[in-house]
């Protein structure tokens, strides 16, 4: 038996290839996912960390609770400094003491531009720490000469490169505060994992940067190394023994490299799912065409099965002689597949950079999870999908096999599956109609969403050859308006229903896909557009990125004074805590405020707005049953106390306001960085800032020095902005398209071929009683499409209902959410569906064509 199930997989391999492509297609996607996942953790974990090999303590200065006020300044929160290194040094076990001060710095290139703005593991500034011989050993130097003041800085051969760097060049940088300019005086070549693998490097000299990420004479850390033979947790003990009682903390190497662990899980968790989404819906749609193909393969085959049982083959011998044909399959689709996959984890991060993800480079990781992943999908998936034709061939008795190789199903048969369907589709359609209340986008929501769309997509499987009949017949309609050709084509795809829906699925699901995620793209993305700018009055909006301080207090001023500017107003935001809940609150002016933000009250003003009196949103008033003259009690930012606050007014929700709005003398002072601003709002006047977008904006950003922390948007860039969040979505949308129709391409293609093999003898009476090669192309090509269209059909009313159901609990979550149905998209997605019959006919129809008369009429 295994000799045959070689035999024939061998005597089938152009058939069979077809499944192989489609297969390979969803172990590629399985496999470089996850070779992508180890490169890309392996890459992160470089990126987020240093080198812990020669590591075994570490000593940083231990936080102050929150609210906790130290007595003496700053410098009273850490004792990290020269007096505790050599008193370290003087531990038992302490082979080397390295002391250490970074903290994120972004520059400016060249041309302007910041160097991987807000992205903090990729922005390093570090002091220039020298040993007794005068050199750093872990920033060799290549050109020039170390930081020897506060004016001078160095920067590493990549960062020089990528920003257009010589030496002399005045370059703009900024830590966490005001704008810097310093003069590049060095350029030097690092180990560090964290700017090999894609960041930028600057180092100043060692008091400056004390002063920028510690404060003066601290650093941020010291690294100890352990003498051989002692343990790092014993080593631990040692050092914490000598540090100030909660002034410093030891931490072991392990202890970091674990931390970094549950870091890098984070960061690439994310970047993992859209390709595994195309894996799985690639090998569900595959799924249909490995059925489909060992179950045409089976039934052709059904004479040479007969034989085998009526010579003694059990039917335990069926079933594993067609599933090992199956396994050969997949092992082969497996193999190409990884190949393929390493491929796309190659490919990968380039593609996701191109969005402004910044992925550190590294090499690609190819561990053992991939390639068992690559067998065990290829191989399992493949066997199982040709379990069911394996067990109906060895159900067939052999008389009956060896009488008729079709076995069309019963009445009782057909009547068991549509009990089933319009069971399951009622299921499914209870479920997304639950939905129809929903209040928000909670995950229960999102999982009864899925699991309806899941359930409505198994019934219209189970009904579709039902349901081929009356849709085919009412498309005959317009095939039978194409002469013969088009009756035939319309009869042959009636010929056998199961065969024709199974064809038809996978082209249905992909898509039901398609649409859905157009639908509610589309309408997702025009109801961010609306809210990007709503509420807002200004014409600009200056915010700051990857700064924890915010915006320098002094370029409110700056900006207020820049030609062109009629209202800058300065915005602190920060949290408040009520009601068990954490709110965001915004810190206004109200002189300016009435300028740059369009507020809708319902109830009160803002005339009474100050210290004491807040005003809140629609929404935050429903849920805590609060109007004008009520009294809120929340907290603010860093403030531990809990206050009483008088409401003064109620307005509808607003993303510029926030949550709720207060005056910005207190958020300033209870937030957690005391009177800083995290937003202007700049509104012009009717004058050239309004006219010409682009240099309104670069005069403001010159107002801000120019610094590579602060984002200067005009409202269209708001708006784009905002729409880029679906971005992902539309991805995955086009490359659902793709896949579908590839698939879906190969399924055609084996159905029409197969279709001919069995027709070779009436495609030959057909050309002896006078049809042309013409005519029979035509017939082949309509009936593909017909296939084409039925299944488009079916995916178009399936995914439009999904989106309609799935709007329900966006509209929850999202005010200005409405379905809105992209017609271009969805007539494109049609006229693919039909250019896919169209493209997958032409191999079949030809060779049909191509068949002579009278050896077609000759063949048994």
């Amino acid at each position: 038996m295994l000799k045959t199930a070689l035999r024939n997989a061998l005597a089938h391999k152009a058939r069979l290839l077809m499944t192989v492509l489609a297969v390979c297609l969803g172990v590629a996607f399985v496999s470089g996912t996850l070779v992508f996942a180890d490169s890309s953790a392996s890459a992160h974990r470089a990126a987020v960390s240093k080198s812990f090999a020669d590591i075994a303590v570490t000593v940083t200065p231990r936080q102050p609770p929150p609210g906790a006020a130290s007595e003496g300044g700053d410098e009273a929160t850490t004792v990290v400094d020269d007096v505790l290194a050599r008193k370290l040094a003087d531990v038992p076990g302490v082979a080397a003491v390295r002391p250490s001060v970074d903290g994120p710095a972004t520059l400016n290139g060249s041309d302007g531009a910041p160097l991987r703005a807000g992205r903090t593991w990729a922005n390093l500034g570090a002091a220039h720490v020298p040993g007794a011989d005068g050199k750093d050993s872990r920033f060799p130097l290549v050109k020039g000469h170390a930081p020897r003041n506060d004016a001078e800085i160095a920067v590493d051969d990549g960062t020089a490169a990528a920003g257009g760097f010589a030496l002399g060049d005045t370059i703009t940088l900024a830590t966490d505060g005001p704008v810097l300019r310093k003069r590049l005086v060095g350029i030097v070549t690092t180990k560090e994992p964290r700017v090999t693998a894609g960041g930028t490097l600057t180092l100043f000299h060692k008091a400056t940067a004390q002063a920028l990420f510690a404060s003066p004479g601290h650093y941020t850390s010291i690294d100890l190394s352990a003498a051989p033979g002692v343990g790092e947790s014993e080593l631990a003990e040692r050092v914490g023994a000598v540090l100030p009682a909660d002034r410093a903390e030891a931490t072991t190497g392990r202890a970091q490299a674990d931390q970094q662990g549950i870091l890098v899980a984070t960061l690439t968790r994310g970047y993992t799912k859209l390709p595994l989404v195309f894996a799985g819906v690639s090998l569900f749609i595959g799924s249909f065409l490995i059925v489909n193909t060992f179950t045409m393969l089976v039934s052709r085959r059904g004479r040479e099965i007969a034989l085998l049982r009526a010579i003694g083959a059990s039917r335990r011998q069926v079933v594993r002689s067609v599933l090992c044909e199956a396994a050969l399959v997949g092992l082969a689709a497996s193999v190409v597949g990884f190949l393929l996959g390493l491929g796309i984890a190659a490919v990968l991060p380039d593609l996701l950079n191109t969005g402004g993800n910044g992925l550190p480079r590294g090499p690609l990781v190819i561990g053992p999870r991939p390639i068992l992943a690559a067998l065990g999908v290829g191989v399992g998936v493949t066997v199982l999908a040709a379990w069911l034709p394996s067990r109906k061939a060895a159900r067939i008795a052999p008389i009956e096999a060896l009488r008729a190789a079709d076995q069309p199903p019963t009445a009782r048969a057909s009547g068991v599956r549509g009990m089933v369907g319009v069971l399951l589709l009622a299921l499914g359609v209870g479920l997304l109609v639950s939905l129809t209340g929903a209040k928000d986008a909670s995950e229960e929501n999102l999982r009864t969403a899925m699991c309806g769309c899941a359930v409505v997509v198994v019934a219209m499987i189970v009904l579709a050859p039902l349901l081929a009949g009356p849709v085919i017949r009412l498309s005959g309609r317009l095939t039978d308006r194409l002469g013969i050709a088009g009756r035939l084509a319309r009869e042959n795809t009636l010929r056998d229903p199961r065969r024709t829906a199974a064809t038809a699925s996978a082209l249905m699901v992909g898509t039901a896909l398609v649409a859905g995620l157009a639908v509610i793209g589309d309408s997702t993305s025009q109801a961010l557009d609306r809210q990007a700018a709503a509420g807002l009055g200004a014409d600009y909006v200056i915010s700051a990125r990857g700064s924890m301080s915010g915006i320098d207090p002094a370029a409110v001023r700056r900006v207020a004074d820049t030609p062109g500017v009629k209202t800058a107003g300065a915005v602190t935001d920060s949290t408040l805590f009520t009601g068990g809940r954490v709110r965001q609150i915004a810190g206004v002016d109200a002189e300016t405020v009435h300028d740059v933000m369009e507020l809708d009250f319902v109830g009160g003003s803002l005339k009474d707005l100050g210290p004491g009196r807040l005003a809140v949103s629609a929404s935050v008033a429903r849920e805590q049953g609060l109007g004008t003259g009520s009294t809120l009690t929340a907290r603010i930012g860093r403030d531990q106390r809990t206050r009483q606050y008088t409401v003064v007014g109620v307005y509808r929700d607003n993303p510029v306001a926030h949550d709720v709005l207060g005056a910005r003398v207190e958020v300033g002072r209870d937030s957690h960085l005391p009177n800083s601003v995290q937003r202007i709002l700049v509104r012009t006047d009717a004058g050239g800032t309004a006219r010409a977008p682009k240099a309104g904006a670069d005069r403001l950003r010159t107002a801000t020095g120019n610094s590579p922390l602060v984002k200067v948007q005009d409202r269209d860039e708001l708006v784009h902005e905002a729409g880029g969040a679906m971005g992902d979505l539309l991805t995955l949308m086009y490359g659902l398209l793709v896949l579908g129709a590839v698939i879906s391409a190969l399924g055609i293609v084996n159905t029409l071929a197969v279709s001919v093999a069995e027709r070779t003898r009436e495609i030959g009476v057909l050309r002896a009683v006078g049809m042309d090669r013409g005519g029979v192309r035509r017939m082949i090509r309509v009936e593909s499409v017909t296939v084409a269209g039925f299944g488009t059909v079916l995916g178009l009313a399936g995914g439009l209902f999904g989106a309609w159901a799935v709007g329900a609990v966006a509209n929850g979550a999202m005010a200005d959410y409405s379905m809105a149905l992209p017609w271009g998209k969805l007539l494109l997605l049609c006229l693919v569906s039909l250019a896919i019959g169209t493209v997958a006919a032409a191999g079949p129809a030809r060779r049909a064509a191509a068949l002579s008369p009278l050896e077609a009429v000759a063949q048994a």
